[in-house]
Order: C-alpha cells, then structure tokens, then sequence
C-alpha cells in the first residue's frame, strides 16, 4: 500500500492554547506518522466572511504527516480529533476553539467536494498558514496552483 504525504494546519485560540496544540500533536501521532512540525507561531485573528476579528490571538502550527489512510477517512481522523481536544462547532468557523485541524494537501490530489476540498481553498492567501507551512515544508507543491508553499509565501 502506498502511504500518502499530506500537511495539516494546526490553530488554537482558546488557553491553554499551546497545550490544545501539543494534545492535538500527539493525537495525530496515534494515526499517522509526524515527520515534521513547525514552532508555534503567534497570530492575530483574521476577520472572515464579514466577521469581526474579536477573538483572542491564535497559536498556529503546520504539520507533514506520512498515513495509510485514504482522504476521507483523514478527515474523519481530523474531525474525531477536534471533538477529542473540546471543539465546539456551534461557534461557527470564525468561533474561538481550542483547536482547528485543516488538511492544506493530500499527496497531488485534487477534489473539490461539497465537503472537501483539497488543496486547501484558502492556504495561498493566509499568511498564519503559508508562515509554518513554509518553514517545514517550503518545496511541498500546490497542485491546484502549480506552485511550492515558498512561492505562495512570497507572493503574500
């Protein structure tokens, strides 16, 4: 079976946010192999959809993650883990959590589902994301946009 290289996301903006984003480390190490992760870094919430940016500031992180699991069955991982370490969905996407799991890529696939879309829609543009990412993983390639995580960052 070949084992797909997918990169995750990690946010938290509820304290003690960089316990939720270690908790959140080791939940990923229990179905995958963590082969890199970036520091922590500090961040300002970023308004979206017409949401105020009233949040408390993030924690944000990147991970590269080598799994046997297909797609899907990571974003069940992802989901479980959420609910695992106290996400409240209820929120809304532009809520506080303790924690948000994003899958950015998935290997060079390309799926834009009702309920999935992978690259991530919204990587290129977020420097919260592009900064660890980058840092980890600047040669990692964006199928969609044909470019590395390095020349999405420089663009900024």
């Amino acid at each position: 079976m070949t084992r797909a290289r997918a990169f995750v996301a990690l946010g938290s903006n509820l304290r003690p946010r960089s316990v939720n984003l270690r908790t959140a480390l080791e939940c990923l190490r229990s179905i995958a192999d963590v082969t890199a992760v970036s520091t922590f870094h500090r961040t300002d919430a970023v308004p979206e959809r017409g949401v105020l940016a009233t949040d408390p500031e993030f924690l944000n992180a990147a991970a590269v993650l080598e799994t046997d699991l297909k797609v899907r069955g990571l974003l069940t991982a992802l989901l479980g883990i959420e609910a695992a370490v106290g996400r409240d969905r209820t929120a809304g996407a532009a809520g506080p959590r303790t924690i948000d799991l994003d899958l950015l890529l998935f290997g060079d696939l390309v799926l834009d589902e009702s309920d999935l879309t992978v690259p991530h829609p919204r990587m290129h543009r977020r420097h919260f994301v592009l900064e660890p990412l980058s840092e980890i993983a600047p040669a990692a390639w964006h199928p969609g946009l044909r470019k590395t995580v390095a020349e999405l960052r420089a663009a900024l």
